[in-house]
């Protein structure tokens, strides 16, 4: 049997907005200094595995701005994969995080996410199935290695949930922090989940050999 392919997913760091609005895709939304301290911390970790053979993100700047130190620690270049990408929102964009708890969709997003649609943006199934089909890209693409990929909260949940063979009704119950890394393993295509939302320690003993 070929090695298993190991993805280490990435949420971007900490930026002005977090917890207070929701960017969807809205460009120009860089890390703030807290957030690029996430991104240090976790390339730091990366480094300690000594064994990267690529990093990807999200285009948006964020994710971006997460994976360059990462990169950096290997001697790579930050690839942009445009399935790593948040979920589009839509008319949501910008929304104050408040105001849209007082929405009446905001049941439907936290209990019932598969029947709804952001209006002018994507569906949460479509968000799920464009995470899942990226990642399984980059493990075919990548048999054996170990790959870094830089995304955003949802889809890092979504393609949880997705491995884990879990309803998307359930993703909402899995919480991904800022800079955190979640590990899954590729093995003759079938996902396995190692680890989900780890902030600190060695990820040496999640890989597998």
């Amino acid at each position: 049997m070929p090695s298993p392919t190991t993805l280490l997913l990435v949420r971007h760091g900490r930026t002005p907005t977090t917890g207070i609005i929701l960017p969807g895709r809205a460009p120009g939304l860089s890390l703030a200094p807290v957030g690029r301290g996430d991104a240090e911390a976790a390339a730091a970790r990366i480094a300690r595995l000594g064994r990267v053979t690529a990093v990807y993100a999200s285009p948006l700047e964020r994710a971006q701005e997460t994976a360059a130190p990462i990169a950096r620690e290997h001697g790579l270049s930050v690839l942009t994969e445009p399935d790593l990408s948040d979920l589009n929102i839509g008319g949501w964009t910008g929304m104050k995080i408040d105001d849209a708890r007082r929405r009446s969709e905001w049941v439907a997003i936290q209990q019932y996410p598969a029947t709804f649609r952001f209006p002018g943006g994507e569906s949460f199934p479509e968000m799920q199935a464009r995470m899942s089909e990226a990642l399984a890209r980059l493990a075919g693409r990548h048999p054996g290695e170990i790959v870094v990929a830089v995304s955003h909260a949802d889809p890092i949940k979504a393609a949880v949930a997705a491995a884990r063979g879990q309803t998307l009704e359930q993703f909402q119950r899995i919480f991904v922090s800022p800079g955190s890394i979640t590990v899954l393993s590729f093995e003759a295509d079938r996902p396995r989940v190692l680890a989900v939302n780890t902030l600190d320690g060695e990820l040496e003993g999640l890989v597998p050999r």
